[in-house]
Protein backbone atom coordinates (compact mmCIF):
# COMPACT_ATOMS: atom_id res chain seq x y z
CA UNK A 1 0.00 0.00 0.00
CA UNK A 2 2.83 2.33 0.32
CA UNK A 3 3.80 2.12 -2.84
CA UNK A 4 0.62 3.07 -3.97
CA UNK A 5 0.51 6.44 -1.87
CA UNK A 6 4.06 7.03 -3.19
CA UNK A 7 3.18 7.07 -6.23
CA UNK A 8 -0.36 8.79 -5.81
CA UNK A 9 2.08 12.08 -4.51
CA UNK A 10 4.30 11.40 -7.39
CA UNK A 11 1.81 11.83 -9.75
CA UNK A 12 -0.10 14.78 -7.65
CA UNK A 13 3.54 16.77 -8.26
CA UNK A 14 4.07 15.61 -11.40
CA UNK A 15 0.60 17.08 -12.21
CA UNK A 16 1.43 20.32 -10.78
CA UNK A 17 4.55 20.84 -11.93
CA UNK A 18 2.75 19.94 -15.33
CA UNK A 19 0.33 22.93 -14.53
CA UNK A 20 3.33 25.52 -13.74
CA UNK A 21 5.33 24.80 -16.64
CA UNK A 22 2.54 24.89 -18.85
CA UNK A 23 2.10 28.46 -17.51
CA UNK A 24 5.42 29.20 -17.79
CA UNK A 25 5.30 28.25 -21.29
CA UNK A 26 2.83 31.14 -22.41
CA UNK A 27 5.21 33.40 -21.33
CA UNK A 28 8.29 31.87 -22.85
CA UNK A 29 9.15 32.83 -26.35
CA UNK A 30 11.56 32.16 -29.33
CA UNK A 31 12.03 33.94 -32.34
CA UNK A 32 12.87 32.79 -36.02
CA UNK A 33 13.73 34.67 -38.71
CA UNK A 34 14.11 34.58 -42.88
CA UNK A 35 15.02 36.59 -45.96
CA UNK A 36 18.47 37.66 -43.88
CA UNK A 37 15.11 39.35 -41.41
CA UNK A 38 12.90 40.07 -43.85
CA UNK A 39 10.40 38.36 -41.35
CA UNK A 40 10.88 38.09 -38.32
CA UNK A 41 8.30 35.73 -35.88
CA UNK A 42 8.04 35.64 -32.21
CA UNK A 43 5.62 32.67 -30.66
CA UNK A 44 5.12 31.74 -27.34
CA UNK A 45 6.32 28.09 -26.80
CA UNK A 46 2.99 27.36 -25.71
CA UNK A 47 1.78 27.47 -29.69
CA UNK A 48 0.70 30.73 -30.24
CA UNK A 49 2.13 33.24 -32.43
CA UNK A 50 2.77 36.71 -30.73
CA UNK A 51 4.31 38.91 -33.15
CA UNK A 52 5.05 39.18 -36.98
CA UNK A 53 6.91 41.76 -37.91
CA UNK A 54 8.44 42.44 -42.06
CA UNK A 55 11.28 44.73 -42.96
CA UNK A 56 10.01 46.79 -45.75
CA UNK A 57 13.26 47.65 -47.18
CA UNK A 58 14.15 43.88 -47.85
CA UNK A 59 11.05 43.06 -49.59
CA UNK A 60 10.27 43.03 -53.04
CA UNK A 61 6.06 43.94 -53.87
CA UNK A 62 5.89 42.17 -56.66
CA UNK A 63 6.77 38.91 -55.37
CA UNK A 64 3.95 38.10 -53.03
CA UNK A 65 4.68 34.16 -53.12
CA UNK A 66 8.13 35.06 -51.89
CA UNK A 67 6.48 36.51 -49.05
CA UNK A 68 3.98 34.01 -48.82
CA UNK A 69 6.54 31.15 -48.24
CA UNK A 70 9.10 33.35 -45.68
CA UNK A 71 5.86 33.91 -43.64
CA UNK A 72 4.77 30.11 -43.77
CA UNK A 73 8.19 28.76 -43.04
CA UNK A 74 9.18 31.09 -40.17
CA UNK A 75 5.37 30.66 -38.49
CA UNK A 76 6.08 27.17 -38.67
CA UNK A 77 9.72 27.49 -37.30
CA UNK A 78 9.10 29.49 -34.58
CA UNK A 79 6.23 27.33 -33.58
CA UNK A 80 8.38 23.91 -33.89
CA UNK A 81 10.96 25.49 -31.67
CA UNK A 82 8.36 26.40 -29.41
CA UNK A 83 7.12 23.05 -29.10
CA UNK A 84 10.28 21.55 -28.75
CA UNK A 85 11.39 23.44 -25.61
CA UNK A 86 8.14 22.64 -24.35
CA UNK A 87 8.57 18.86 -24.72
CA UNK A 88 11.90 19.25 -23.32
CA UNK A 89 10.58 21.15 -20.03
CA UNK A 90 7.76 18.17 -19.96
CA UNK A 91 10.14 15.50 -20.17
CA UNK A 92 12.12 17.02 -16.90
CA UNK A 93 8.80 16.74 -15.18
CA UNK A 94 7.99 13.34 -15.89
CA UNK A 95 11.23 11.87 -16.28
CA UNK A 96 11.39 10.51 -12.71
CA UNK A 97 7.68 9.33 -12.57
CA UNK A 98 8.24 5.37 -12.61
CA UNK A 99 4.67 3.70 -12.45
CA UNK A 100 5.45 -0.39 -11.12
CA UNK A 101 5.33 -3.09 -13.67
CA UNK A 102 5.66 -0.10 -16.66
CA UNK A 103 9.17 -0.22 -16.44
Amino acid sequence: MASINKLMKQAMKAQQQAAEMQAAMADRTVEATSGGGAVKVVACCDGSVKSIKLDPETLDPEDVEMLEDMLLTTVNKAITDGQAIQQQEMAKITSGFNMPGMG
